[in-house]
């Protein structure tokens, strides 16, 4: 049985890391933290050995950034985690993810949404039987 390819085995420890802050955010335990941050380790060394040192910490100081965000719910933590959500491509993910943190998924621009005049234009019910004018 051979190694998986690099772009297998970061997708994999990707979907997992999200799987266990997702977890994280929903139990807010330390244990399912200290494994958010065992997986985070893990993909900073990018796969090697466990005694060797890991070569980036994205992975480790952006876990410590979203579990203090879960565990510290506020505006400007709620923001960071409002980021993640963006990064989330998975859309089953996404909303299960924003379920736990009671965000609403989709993104907000500014902008009146493309639905406001949905029914602009329209005709009532009135207006549709026949012989009304």
């Amino acid at each position: 049985m051979g190694m998986p390819d690099t772009a297998e085995w970061h997708d994999r420890m990707l979907r997992s890391w999200q799987l266990a802050l997702l977890r994280f955010a929903v139990t807010l335990d330390n244990a399912d933290r200290l494994h958010v941050m065992a997986i985070a380790n893990e993909i900073d060394r990018g796969g090697g050995q466990p005694d060797q040192p890991a070569h980036f910490s994205f992975f480790r100081k952006t876990s410590a950034d979203l579990c203090n965000s879960l565990l510290r719910r506020h505006e400007a933590a709620d923001a960071v985690l409002r980021r993640v959500l963006t990064c989330i491509e998975d859309p089953r993910l996404k909303r299960a993810f924003a379920a736990a943190l009671e965000l609403d998924p989709a993104p907000k621009t500014g902008k009146a949404s493309d639905r406001d005049g949905l029914w602009r234009g329209l005709a009532t019910r009135a207006d549709t039987r026949p012989g009304a004018r």
